[in-house]
């Protein structure tokens, strides 16, 4: 039986429109899509080999702080 982990993603747009998600928690986790639902699809794929990584090499699984929010903010220079 399989473990699930639950973890957040964030998702930008690029200026070439396509959609970048990352894993704060895992290092060099992420990945991009031509669509917001291809990204989420192919984000969790990366998680998913990230963490049979970090099993295969016997190391734990990183608990990610809680993202509490986005928030754009405007600053003049």
């Amino acid at each position: 039986m399989s473990t699930k982990y639950v973890f957040q993603v964030i998702v930008e747009q690029d200026e070439a429109g396509y959609f970048v998600a990352e894993c704060p928690a895992l290092k060099a986790c992420y990945t991009q899509g031509k669509t917001y639902e291809e990204v989420i699809e192919n984000i969790k794929d990366v998680i998913a080999l990230c963490l049979a990584d970090l099993q295969e090499k016997g190391k734990s699984i990183p608990e990610q702080p809680e993202i509490i929010g986005v928030k754009r903010v405007e600053v003049s220079v």
